[in-house]
């Protein structure tokens, strides 16, 4: 299913963006979009799995979100051909495509848009003619190799980088808080224990479980937020404590985003849902093992980034290789308290111990 589009303005170029396949990723392209914007007027149309529509479209800057017909890593030459086709009589002025694979370069090929704009990789050369060299030293950050593909090739990037900003929906909100029972009176933290990489960026369960004790205690609800994979993790969560609503595979992406704006603060692995939480301007502790903030920061002002730096870290594996994971066991509950007093919390202020991880703010600039 696609959203609806709208006329694009006379004289406004039409931009086909191939969209990545991860949430976190997916939030991070609305810096780009941004940019494009700054850079003249334009209809940004996204092309993208269908689970992103409800991301795209809280997204004022594009048009539309076109849905790919076709599930991560399928290659489907056939119905890629069959899309590109359908598309041609858009009158796409330029495809930026973000993905590195040559199978994400495919349809604006088969749709003949003329620009074609992307990193090379893959043998993509017969498929895209504006390639660029991706310089990792300069472009670190993954937000900066998808800004810089609005641009020509070699132009400094903007300072500093705008952040995205997911705009919520506010007449879902109420069915949500409605639908879940949700009370208004108590303000609410989300966790998100989830991380689909795998458990070496997953805080411990029970670290999270005595967070939300303490936050109960305080006056403080937890709303647990994931898919139906984080449902037994939510469950442990909220096992004996009154405080916690487990919401983990209970909700859409949409609504997740929705009840995330609601929230007073939320508490994350380095995940999807960590990054929409920054999008949302929601005081964020982003808690970081295996991986590094360096690479995939969350893109917001009011951030603590919970890390320890062990000299086995980053590792950036699914699992501990040494089998200990004390990158995240070392982080103990009271560090995450008083991370949240840090940022601003009614009656945090003093609570916890004292954290050795980092407080970041990003502020888009190198």
């Amino acid at each position: 299913m696609n959203t609806p589009a709208v006329p694009p303005a006379a004289g406004a170029r039409r931009i086909l963006v191939v969209g990545p396949s991860w949430v976190g990723d997916m939030v991070m392209a609305q810096s780009l979009f941004k940019v494009l914007k700054q850079r003249g007027e334009c209809a940004i149309d996204v092309l993208a799995p269908g689970w992103s529509l409800p991301i795209l479209e809280r997204m004022p800057e594009v048009r539309r979100g076109v849905a790919m017909p076709l599930g991560h890593g399928e290659f489907g030459l056939g119905t890629r051909r069959a899309l590109g086709r359908s598309l041609a009589g858009e009158g796409y002025d330029q495809a930026i495509v973000l993905p590195g694979s040559l199978k994400s370069a495919l349809v604006p090929f088969f749709a003949g848009i003329r620009q074609r704009t992307g990193f090379r990789g893959e043998m993509r050369y017969l498929l895209l003619n504006d390639l660029r060299r991706l310089d990792q030293a300069a472009l670190p950050m993954t937000v900066q190799r998808f800004v810089a593909l609005a641009a020509p090739a070699g132009a400094p990037l903007p300072e500093p980088l705008p952040l995205p900003r997911l705009v919520a929906q506010a007449a879902n909100q109420q069915i949500l808080r409605t639908q879940y029972a949700l009370p208004a009176a108590r303000p609410a933290v989300a966790f998100m224990p989830g991380a689909e990489y795998g458990p070496a960026k997953q805080w411990p369960i029970p670290h999270f479980a005595a967070l939300a004790r303490a936050l109960g205690e305080r006056g403080y609800q937890v709303w647990v937020l994931g898919s139906n994979k984080d449902r037994a993790a939510g469950e442990a969560i909220a096992d004996g404590n009154p405080a916690v609503t487990n919401l983990a595979g209970l909700t859409a992406l949409g609504d997740a985003v929705d009840l995330l704006a609601m929230c007073a603060a939320a508490v994350s692995n380095d995940s999807g849902l960590m990054h929409v939480a920054a999008a949302l301007d929601v005081p964020l502790v982003a808690i970081y093992g295996s991986s590094s903030p360096e690479h995939t920061p969350p893109l917001a002002e009011r951030v603590a980034v919970q890390t320890l730096r062990l000299e086995c870290s980053p590792c950036f594996q699914r699992t501990c290789p040494l089998g200990h994971t004390r990158c995240l066991t070392d982080i103990a509950p009271e560090r995450i308290l008083a991370a949240l007093g840090g940022l601003g919390l009614t009656g945090l202020e003093h609570a916890g111990g004292r954290s050795a991880a980092e407080t970041v703010h990003f502020t888009g600039r190198a």
